[in-house]
């Protein structure tokens, strides 16, 4: 279609047709496959991902690139958090894990020079704090 002129998606431009193809995949993936009284954790954190596709969608629209990695593994770290709490379970070097891959992603990201400082804490607070504000909702 002409609109995308590498993988990387080097501006924010390039960022917004993928952006909202997801966020109606994702719309698609909560209408039509998870229902809340399925397994609501899951059916929250799709609500969440959803939110963080819709927010980064916007950041793109004016002109500001968050790092979608930071956003994804920051948010499933949330995820993952909250899902111990609720169950009760000791993930704690899963946690570590998590919290060493978040940290090898905006270490690798700086590498490649794909993103700044400010791009990078801006995704992971887009991946966190949806998580985070939607876990009332089902712990």
């Amino acid at each position: 279609m002409g609109k995308v002129n590498s993988i990387y998606l080097k501006s924010t431009n390039e960022r917004i047709y993928p952006l909202a193809l997801n966020c109606i995949v994702i719309l698609i993936v909560i209408k039509r496959i998870l229902t809340p009284t399925q397994v609501i954790e899951l059916y929250y954190f799709f609500v969440g991902i959803l939110i963080s596709t819709m927010t980064c969608l916007l950041l793109a629209v004016f002109k500001f690139k968050a790092s979608i990695h930071m956003i994804s593994v920051s948010g499933v770290f949330m995820f993952f958090l909250a899902l111990s709490i609720h169950f009760s379970i000791n993930i704690n070097g899963a946690l570590a894990l998590m919290m060493i891959a978040i940290g090898a992603v905006a270490t690798s990201r700086l590498h490649l020079k794909a993103h700044t400082y400010k791009e990078l804490i801006m995704g992971l607070f887009v991946g966190l704090i949806p998580q985070l504000i939607l876990v009332p909702y089902w712990l």
